[in-house]
């Protein structure tokens, strides 16, 4: 009896514990952070008519864009939902009403089904009308809900055909939604209607205009921006540069905006400590039409004006976008007192650009303008002429140098044995 009576207190105080400890761990478990979102992403495709113009390596803009589709498709991210929207893909008549309702969505947001959104692309033929505003608010719908990012790919070979709804303002009114929805748009076609619309619609929610001529850049793009969309969101800060060093704004590690007018300079500061290395690299972008040839440049000046490395970029013909950058690394401080913390050098970044228009383009507002610019730590053994404040072109000058005594010196040398044997002869 008194065996049966410890063996139940045992089993008692057991269960007890247990109890208490599955207690404690469940909070535990029920306070762990939830899992992120999985991001948004919806590819709208126009499907009109004037898809199956061949002028795309040789082949249909439709045939390109279903081959770089396939690309995507096989290479989108396991933590991406995507979805495909058609404009255009059904009614062939010439009922503009009935046209411009002609959109809807292809393959539904969610877990991609490799095989199956393939096989609803691979169905698609150049049909009718281009009503992208429809379109966007359609993808917007499809996007709704959660908290992930948000994202809309669209590819036109063509400008929106059903006016009066502006598919800019309708882009316009999606960002004034507040769901960070961002809008991407690829155009097939280099014509300057063209790209103003689309440029419209990507600016007005922060998203990126390019392009594309071949099937290999409209698959690469795309895969760039359905990977962009499953990494952490960075937004940009807007900042102003200044006409001088002096009253230039303090840069910290970060990504900013600006915007720079034709042929202007522009001043920002950032400090950088003994063993760190400045890299910065500047985007500018040619967002209406400029002449054929231009340049950018980004210089590292210090604050008495000595040049310490520079980065430029030239091009002639039409671009987008034209980027340069530069990399500082300082040495470390020798025969310091470790107890003093090192001084910061103030370095000057100014960026500079050689672009031009034709009289009737507005200059302003200026280009926008993306900097980055980023403070890390140095390499132990720099290899590069700028940890010594000085600029690449010294090396070249001292090549020239010693090329040019060598050379003195052999010809000196030639010289006098010439001569020397012209008098014993």
């Amino acid at each position: 009896m008194i065996i049966r009576r410890r063996l139940t207190v045992g089993v008692g105080i057991l269960l007890a514990t247990l109890t208490a400890g599955l207690g404690t761990a469940l909070p535990a478990a029920a306070a762990e952070p939830p899992t992120k979102a999985s991001p948004k992403v919806e590819l709208v495709l126009d499907v009109s008519g004037s898809m199956r113009t061949r002028d795309i390596d040789g082949k249909s803009r439709m045939a390109a864009a279903k081959q770089a589709f396939n690309e995507v498709l096989d290479a989108v991210p396991e933590q991406v939902q995507l979805g495909i929207r058609t404009l255009g893909a059904d009614y062939p008549g010439d009922d503009r009403k009935v046209g411009c309702k002609d959109t809807k969505q292809l393959y539904p947001v969610g877990p991609l089904d490799r095989v199956e959104a393939k096989t609803a692309v691979a169905t698609l033929a150049p049909t009718g009308w281009t009503p992208i505003g429809p379109a966007l608010l359609g993808a917007a719908d499809d996007l709704e809900g959660g908290d992930s990012t948000r994202r809309i790919v669209l590819i036109s070979d063509g400008e929106d055909t059903c006016g009066p709804l502006d598919p800019c303002e309708v882009a316009r009114d999606i960002a004034a939604r507040g769901i960070h929805l961002v809008i991407d748009t690829l155009g097939l076609v280099p014509n300057t209607k063209i790209r103003e619309q689309l440029t419209c619609i990507a600016e007005a929610t922060g998203g990126t205009y390019t392009a594309v001529q071949h099937t290999d850049e409209l698959s690469g793009r795309v895969k760039q921006l359905v990977d962009r969309a499953a990494e952490p969101v960075v937004t940009p800060v807007a900042t102003e540069g200044a006409d001088s060093c002096s009253a230039a704004p303090q840069l910290k590690p970060g990504l900013y905006t600006d915007r720079e007018k034709f042929g202007e300079h522009r001043w920002y500061r950032v400090d950088v400590l003994p063993g760190q290395e400045l890299r910065a690299s500047v985007s500018v972008s040619a967002d209406r039409a400029v002449n054929n040839d231009y340049g950018v440049l980004l210089r590292a000046v210090t604050a008495h004006g000595r040049e310490i490395v520079r980065g430029s970029e030239s091009g002639t013909g039409r671009t987008d976008a034209i980027s340069a950058g530069l990399r500082y690394p300082k040495p470390e401080q020798d025969g310091t007192d470790s107890e003093d913390a090192p001084a910061a050098e103030t370095v000057c970044l100014q960026l500079s650009n050689s672009f031009s228009a034709p009289a009737s383009v507005k200059t302003s507002p200026g280009m926008p303008v993306e900097l980055t610019v980023d403070v890390v730590d140095a390499p132990d053994d720099a290899a590069d002429a700028a940890a010594f404040g000085l600029g690449r072109g010294w090396w070249l000058l001292g090549v020239l140098v010693l090329t040019g005594l060598i050379a003195g010196l052999l010809f000196g040398w030639i010289s006098r044995w010439r001569i020397a044997v012209w008098r014993t002869t």
